[in-house]
């Protein structure tokens, strides 16, 4: 139960964009629908000389930095985590006094710990490195001229898969929660897992953030 409770969740963190991606093929997620805006946004930007779309891509990266940042602490405070084992033994067997949980079980659990925010640090920093390509074609994009369809599209994506990567390191921090909730309990931690992930179902498909951006009349920009 104890290697279940602790892999669970990391599974389910690898399965998310696979359940995701087929259930997006017959209802459009809030991510799928943001990337209608976002392409808006670009096709806007190309007409205007304004520092508004210069502050909009600021925020956007110090968001991300600001992530990468805090899992690097994570990362490090997990290191710490592995010299005091004694001291997390002692505590996980007064939390579950039921439970056989040995010393191996605690250093695996937090490895495969370390496995998730190591994970997440590499889709902040990938993301921010793709919002800075963003930044730099948004700003190479000439204002004088007809905007190219393709340059347009380009640089959409790269805004997209910018999102799609920070989605991916904040999901990595939901799940950890149920890594958490493991001390606990194995068992708790595979019930949490499974209501943070009908959670984010909810948030992407159901949510009425979504139905309210889904409800929008676009209209493609002139």
């Amino acid at each position: 139960m104890a290697l279940a409770g602790s892999l669970f969740p990391l599974i389910c963190f690898f399965f998310y964009g696979l359940l995701a991606a087929r259930i997006e093929i017959v209802r459009p997620s809030l991510s799928m629908i943001m990337s209608v805006q976002r392409r808006r946004w670009v096709e806007n930007a190309v007409h205007r000389d304004t520092p508004v779309d210069a502050i909009l891509s600021g925020n956007l990266m110090s968001s991300v930095s600001f992530f990468a940042s805090t899992t690097v602490l994570l990362i490090l405070a997990m290191f710490a985590v592995f010299g005091q084992l004694d001291a997390v033994l002692t505590a996980v067997t007064v939390i579950q006094p039921d439970q056989a949980i040995s010393r191996g079980d605690i250093e695996r659990h937090l490895v495969i710990v370390l496995v998730l925010f190591v994970l997440a640090f590499l889709s902040f920093t990938l993301s921010l490195r793709q919002f800075n390509h963003f930044c730099i074609m948004l700003g190479a994009a000439d204002h004088s001229e007809r905007s190219d369809p393709v340059e347009i599209r380009v640089i959409t994506a790269l805004n997209t898969l910018g999102a799609r990567n920070f989605n991916q390191g904040i999901r990595a921090y939901y799940f950890a929660i149920s890594m958490v909730v493991w001390f606990i309990s194995p068992l708790a931690a595979i019930v949490a897992t499974i209501v943070i992930s009908a959670s984010i179902l909810y948030r992407e498909f159901f949510s009425s953030a979504r139905n309210l951006v889904a409800g929008l009349k676009t209209e493609p920009s002139k």
